[in-house]
């Protein structure tokens, strides 16, 4: 996905997108009833911003805080939930400061890690010690198994990512190492998360999903939109489901990527990436009026 930095700052809202499903029909005429008692749940690489090569140079579509401003203030809450340092996501999705993203939060490190838009502050647990074991050990291990050239380490504070996107065959490179990254996690009480051509070392028991869930019962939430695009982001879809079968109608919109054909099938909305996810957000903000 490219930068769509040619666009126009303010482009006239789109309609509204009717999902393919009976329960996201639902779900959006629940949150279009009761905008105060909703929650919207967003990941942020791939979803907010497109993916590219260095993470550390992604950054927020240039009209995803405007449709956040926009939206923010008429629902319960908008929640940023990403595997990302909170501070991380907050930097390169510029949410700092601006008037409208009150209402805004976001949960970093699956969870782990919470930023508040009102405090401005991130508080957070004491990191797993495991971490830092295999901070020290990971480098030696790639070369020890002969990782493929182009795989690089992504140091994310209170996890560690390998990323094969710039192998010469990053598919391949992924499956080689998925395994040993395992067991390698696991000896340290760590679990391995796979994403888009990237292998994540975190601690057990925090997910998206898990905080997703947590976040919509702290709001005692109505209903639930959650938009993802990444392995990642199945944990979140899990708990929307967990949430329907609890009666809260929740819509799950998968921002579109022949990478990962399992979230594509559970949605009940596809859009076109990034610029489809702002273009939903921009005209749910403006029915919501």
């Amino acid at each position: 996905m490219g930068s769509h930095d040619t666009h126009p700052p303010h482009p006239a809202p789109q309609s509204l997108p009717t999902p393919t499903t009976r329960a996201g029909r639902d779900a959006l005429d629940a949150v279009l009833a009761r905008p105060h008692r909703a929650v919207i749940g967003l990941d942020f690489d791939g979803t907010l911003a497109p993916i590219v090569a260095d993470p550390e140079q992604a950054r927020a579509h240039p009209d995803a805080v405007p449709a956040l401003a926009a939206l923010a203030p008429k629902v319960a809450a908008v929640a940023v939930v990403t595997g990302r340092p909170a501070a991380v996501a907050v930097r390169h999705g510029g949410f700092d400061g601006v008037p409208g993203l009150e209402h805004l939060v976001v949960l970093g490190h699956y969870g782990a890690e919470r930023w508040d838009a009102r405090t401005g502050t991130v508080t957070a647990p004491p990191p797993h010690p495991g971490v830092a074991a295999v901070r020290a050990e990971l480098p030696g291990f790639l070369d020890t198994i002969g990782a493929w050239r182009g795989t690089w380490i992504e140091e994310k504070g209170r996890a560690l990512a390998v990323h094969t996107r710039r192998a010469e065959d990053p598919q391949a490179a992924f499956e080689v190492l998925r395994a040993p990254l395992t067991e390698l996690a696991a000896r340290y009480g760590l679990i391995v998360e796979p994403g888009r051509m990237v292998l994540e070392l975190r601690p057990p028991g925090v997910d998206k999903g898990v905080a997703l869930q947590d976040f919509a019962r702290e709001l005692a939430a109505e209903s639930v939109v959650y938009a993802g695009d990444d392995l990642g982001d199945l944990p979140a879809f899990a708990a929307v489901d967990k949430l329907r079968s609890d009666g809260v109608p929740g819509l799950l919109v998968c921002s579109g990527s022949d990478e990962v054909a399992e979230l594509r099938d559970r949605a009940d909305l596809v859009v076109n990436g990034p610029e489809g996810v702002v273009d939903l957000l921009r005209a749910l903000a403006a029915r919501l009026g």
